[in-house]
């Protein structure tokens, strides 16, 4: 248990070439299907591993999701290292109350809903210490639609178009982070994320009809914040 929960911070180190990419070393004396095997099943699958005391299926997890769940987080609450926190405490939490996960959504909504119960907790604490940063850019997508991992910054001199989209994307987070919790999270989960509406209604436990007003509320609310800054 100590040796898996303290790997996710590993994993999560910026240092690192890719975030979520963690392949523990199997023994010689372990059989073949062992962690290889694990990447063909399903996240169902690996969660009833997971509560018989399968450390290698939850490895498995952490790959596949620990840079879209730091990623989310990241765009939550514009705030890298405490999104790499949650991230490792979304995980924590996934182990620790693995005997409870049952089958009946998408894993993906139960780790969504998971992390975002704690970022909401975040907003909160900052709202009341008035502490909300408004900082970095969102990270860029690649050609294949997959997130990249965050880089460490770059010191050299910047191109002058660079620097343009540079400055459009910290405009961008600043416009999202002003937004209303409860918009914010449904815009980033739709539009950023890409889930469709009927996870978001269950990651956020609210009626369909809630989620998609709040996401169109939501880019009313960001098309006034950026009206005037960025080109149609």
């Amino acid at each position: 248990m100590k040796s898996t929960i303290g790997q996710i911070e590993v994993v999560a180190s910026p240092n690192d070439g890719d975030l979520g990419l963690h392949q523990p070393l199997a023994s010689a004396a372990e059989p073949a299907w062992g962690t290889s095997e694990y990447a063909q099943w399903s996240d169902h699958e690996l969660m009833a591993a997971v509560r018989e005391g399968e450390e290698r299926a939850f490895d498995e997890l952490v790959r596949r999701y620990q840079s879209p769940m730091t990623g989310y987080l990241y765009r939550m609450l514009n705030d890298y290292e405490t999104a790499l926190d949650l991230a490792q405490e979304t995980f924590v939490r996934l182990y620790q109350n693995a005997h409870r996960y049952r089958a009946n959504h998408h894993f993906s909504t139960y780790l969504y809903r998971i992390a975002t119960n704690l970022a909401i907790s975040e907003l909160r604490r900052r709202k009341r210490w008035n502490m909300l940063p408004l900082i970095p850019f969102f990270a860029a997508k690649d050609g294949e639609g997959e997130e990249r991992a965050f880089d460490l910054p770059d010191t050299r001199p910047l191109p002058e178009a660079w620097i343009l989209r540079e400055e459009e994307r910290q405009i961008v987070a600043r416009a999202v982070a002003s937004l209303p919790e409860k918009y914010r999270a449904a815009i980033i989960l739709r539009d950023i994320q890409g889930l469709d509406y009927e996870q978001i209604a269950e990651i956020l436990r609210l009626p369909l009809g809630t989620v998609k007003s709040r996401i169109n509320r939501a880019r009313n609310f960001l098309r006034e914040k950026l009206r005037g800054y960025l080109s149609e």
